[in-house]
């Protein structure tokens, strides 16, 4: 791991918080109430960094989760619909915005202390617990907690919706004093250095089309066409890398209430150019 660039990650995370899919399941761990002991394996695809950060949908569309393909750097219709919005000046457009923005999740890979024949799983959590591992490697005293020889087992705190006081299970994490090896068997090392997943295949971008579908679910569920209007003003073009056409979020009166379906037609439309789309 390097010690520079999770340093760096975490000057960044900071000054954000300054500012203001799918997958096979039984890859995925996460920790059950009251202790556990996990270790941090060295990334197989990332030597510098064991984290991959990706942006995630939930509960847009009949998908409950869809990875955003910004992920892969391809272009991203809801987040091209929530940038329009909030380039007017109308505070029902910028609540809407808010709702439609991906939620950052991070994944690391993890072997469980007691559990090593499982083989190393995916762990994703928040924010909270990703800048908790920054601070520890950016603390001295604690370093690298991934190296294979010289690392830490991470200790973890986990607690129920009756404490948290949410539908919710909150963890807390913290560093083993005492250093050990990944494993003393070499063979054991080797397999989990070796036999990873990589969150990037894990997941597959939706195509462009695809997302638009669960975008207009969303926006408008059957039988609620009208509710949650939204007045649109002023009218504000869009043109994304000077390719494609601009479209409004206006009518000819910039009063004019217009409904979430509307609004979603109007950047959307079929008469619109497509030839820049990534699929």
């Amino acid at each position: 791991m390097d010690l520079n660039v999770i340093k760096q990650r975490l000057d960044s995370l900071n000054k954000q918080s300054t500012n203001s899919g799918g997958g096979n399941k039984n890859l995925f761990w996460k920790p059950s109430v009251g202790k556990q002991l996990i270790r941090v394996v060295p990334s197989k695809f990332n030597k510098a960094n064991p984290f991959t950060e990706m942006m995630f949908y939930y509960g847009i569309g009949s998908k409950r989760v869809m990875a955003s393909p910004s992920n892969w750097g391809e272009k991203d219709p809801i987040m091209e619909f929530a940038k329009q919005l909030r380039g007017t000046n109308d505070k029902e457009n910028w609540r809407l915005a808010k709702k439609l923005d991906a939620k950052v999740r991070t994944f690391a890979p993890i072997i469980v202390r007691g559990q090593e024949d499982e083989g190393v799983k995916l762990w994703q959590f928040g924010k909270e617990v990703y800048q908790e591992f920054l601070n520890m490697a950016a603390d001295d005293e604690i370093g690298d907690y991934t190296d294979i020889v010289g690392g830490r087992d991470i200790k973890l705190t986990t607690v129920g919706p009756e404490v948290t006081g949410t539908p919710y299970n909150k963890t807390s994490i913290g560093p083993s004093l005492k250093v050990t090896p990944l494993s003393d068997n070499e063979e054991v090392v080797k397999t989990l250095l070796d036999d990873q997943a990589d969150p990037m295949k894990v997941f597959k971008p939706l195509s462009y089309d695809e997302m638009k579908v669960s975008l207009q679910e969303w926006l408008s569920p059957e039988g609620e066409e009208e509710e949650g209007s939204i007045i649109s003003e002023p009218s504000v073009a869009f043109d994304s890398d000077k390719k494609s056409s601009n479209y409004s979020l206006d009518t000819t009166s910039p009063n004019v209430k217009k409904t979430k379906s509307a609004q979603f037609d109007d950047l959307f439309g079929d008469d619109k150019k497509t030839d820049d789309l990534p699929f």
